[in-house]
């Protein structure tokens, strides 16, 4: 497990993976129930993954966020790529990607990405990125460089982007949808009331606007959002956010269990059971999303190749 703030790191100088956290006094951390458990990577097609990323000098999300399906996805040649560095502009109280002053953009990026896309053979692939909000689009003319590219070195393949807010980035928003992805996926992470408290940089309903003004531009183009639980919401406020996201029009929503990276992170206030889960899912079928994932080791790119196909063939089947 990576610690927010080890006596290697005062030793040695390093700077520790969340500053702004270390002064945090420690979170209760629950015992994780048995339907939580995952195996351990280790396969060859997980190694040769990962080479593949190490050698086109790649971040994924799988190992920034510590996604605990990176052993199952990384053997299927499953990675999400995530563009513009590893460190965050913001300090969400959930995430275990590194906060500070990110470096400036590398443009030979997008390139990289499109090579190794090629070289994984991937036919869907997930795109997303940091917050960037020192910069003057947010990074939004890096994910349409990067979409670009994959589309020139592989034309057949899928693309989905998970991209930040955009925050006051006047015009971000139309450059990422002018550049065609197949997907556009911006998560709320979790119910309005806790905002303050588990993502404070960020504004709900600009978040949800954001998902509403993608179909604005391209109706055809498909909206996914995805949420956390276990960090304390009700049943009732999870029932509302669902009436929410279909109100924007949004075509998929994820839900997955909260696991915390640290002791200084936010607490896991319940473990949400697989049946409640599965209640979940049902009833997000019921208000009209053409998919609903829901599981307890959800996550916004899990299977998403194969989510894609099931999307596609959704909609088909809703407009005959």
């Amino acid at each position: 497990m990576v610690i927010v703030y080890d006596k290697t790191a005062e030793l040695t100088g390093a700077r520790p993976r969340h500053p702004e956290k270390a002064a945090r006094p420690d979170t209760p951390a629950l015992k994780k129930p048995e339907w939580i458990r995952v195996r351990m990577p280790g396969s060859p097609v997980y190694a040769e993954t990962r080479d593949i990323v190490k050698a086109h000098g790649l971040v994924t999300v799988c190992e920034e966020a510590r996604c605990p399906n990176i052993g199952e996805c990384w053997s299927q040649k499953h990675a999400t790529m995530m563009i513009m560095g590893d460190t965050c502009t913001r300090a969400c109280a959930f995430c275990n990607v590194a906060t500070g002053l990110p470096k400036p953009l590398d443009a030979d990026e997008p390139r990289r990405v499109g090579d190794a896309v090629a070289k994984l053979g991937l036919k869907h692939v997930v795109i997303t990125s940091v917050d960037r909000d020192d910069l003057s689009d947010g990074g939004a003319g890096h994910f349409a460089a990067t979409i670009a590219a994959i589309r020139h070195a592989t034309p057949s393949t899928t693309i989905e982007v998970l991209t930040p807010d955009f925050l006051r980035k006047e015009g971000a928003l139309e450059q990422v949808v002018a550049a065609r992805p197949d997907v556009f996926n911006h998560n709320l992470e979790t119910v309005p009331g806790l905002y303050l408290k588990i993502r404070p940089g960020a504004r709900y309903f600009h978040s949800l606007r954001l998902l509403q003004r993608v179909k604005e531009l391209d109706p055809a183009m498909f909206t996914k959002s995805g949420i956390m639980v276990g960090l304390g919401e009700t049943r009732d406020e999870v029932m509302q956010l669902m009436d929410d996201l279909r109100s924007a029009n949004v075509d998929f929503m994820t839900i997955g269990q909260y696991l915390q990276p640290t002791r200084k992170h936010a607490e896991v206030k319940a473990f949400v059971t697989p049946a409640e889960f599965e209640s979940y899912g049902r009833i997000g079928k019921t208000k009209g999303f053409l998919l609903v994932s829901a599981t307890p080791l959800t996550r916004s790119s899990h299977h998403a190749g194969d989510d894609f196909s099931r999307l596609q063939a959704a909609r088909r089947s809703s407009i005959r």
